[in-house]
């Protein structure tokens, strides 16, 4: 799969393709759906699949204080759209000139001028442009004149609602990762590379993998029993804290720190992956360390007698 960063990287080899839009945050059975119908028509056509997504989130651009915190990092959806056989993503930097274009502006400079799309596969709630006069009725008069297609891709429901990332978000709000995992059609996890911290864990009897997140907010917070997969596909239980450390820092930056079950070895560098099962309590401060450490333990403890549980299912 190939990552085109912005229209200015758009090459002739580009030009003729199928596409759909959207932010794909989670990549959920949803947008599962969408792909798939993407794919398809790609193979019919003969052309190569095109998924067009922005950095950031329009809606991290106009409020990133109050923006849905984000389920996939740009890095999860480009693992996850090369695994539905996507052949190339288009990454548009979503900034204040680009924020300008209208609906029809879109349509002649980025599908028409940039790729020249014979076919475009959209979600049947999607809307686009400053005017947001992007619907589905808008971009069907649009193909007529300008030579493309478009089709919309039913909504996917479970248990009578509409799956959507909003309500991944919930699930997860919940610690209802059951749900979650239907609504994905994956486990949800979080993977990342695993730094160098304060090293604080060693000194409480509790060593931990500090994963970088790179987001300033997490779709969790609190104490969790994961399974972790190393870079070698070996499977670790652990227990992990995602949160913002209120104990030990003042900061409001979210941080991922997981304990391995009986595990001893260097993980600096690696790029480590985290499946969440069942959260244990929520996050909080502790009067002191030695506090903090006792729960720590408890939580250590606790999360050993669930996943023998989980064994035993």
């Amino acid at each position: 799969m190939q990552l085109v960063r912005g229209l200015h990287n758009v090459r002739p080899a580009h030009h003729g393709c199928v596409a759909t839009i959207g932010n794909f945050d989670g990549v959920h059975l949803g947008h599962r759906a969408i792909l798939t119908r993407l794919r398809n028509s790609a193979a019919r056509l003969n052309l190569p699949s095109c998924v067009i997504v922005f950095e950031p989130q329009p809606r991290e651009f106009f409020n990133p204080d109050t923006a849905p915190v984000r389920l996939t990092r740009l890095r999860d959806k480009l693992q996850l759209f090369a695994e539905a056989g996507i052949d190339q993503v288009l990454c548009i930097a979503f900034n204040k000139r680009f924020r300008q274009l209208c609906a029809e502006d879109f349509v002649q400079r980025v599908l028409v001028d940039a790729l020249g799309i014979k076919h475009l596969q959209v979600g049947d709630d999607f809307r686009f442009g400053c005017d947001r006069a992007g619907d589905f009725a808008f971009l069907q008069g649009a193909g007529q004149r300008c030579g493309f297609s478009v089709e919309p891709t039913a909504t996917v429901e479970i248990d009578g609602q509409r799956v959507s990332s909003t309500r991944v978000r919930a699930a997860l709000a919940e610690a209802d990762f059951v749900l979650a995992e239907r609504l994905l059609g994956r486990p949800y996890n979080i993977d990342g590379r695993v730094l160098h911290g304060q090293k604080l864990g060693r000194t409480l009897n509790a060593p931990t993998a500090n994963v970088q997140l790179k987001r300033h907010r997490a779709p969790l917070h609190g104490v969790y029993l994961v399974s972790v997969r190393l870079r070698s596909g070996r499977q670790v239980p652990g227990v992990a804290n995602i949160g913002t450390r209120p104990t030990v820092d003042s900061g409001q930056r979210a941080h991922l720190e997981v304990h391995l079950l009986n595990f001893s070895g260097d993980l600096y560098g690696q790029h480590i992956d985290v499946t969440f099962h069942q959260k244990i309590r929520d996050e909080k401060r502790f009067e002191s360390l030695p506090h903090l450490q006792e729960a720590i333990a408890a939580d250590i403890a606790q999360a050993n007698t669930l996943w023998q549980h989980y064994h035993t299912l």
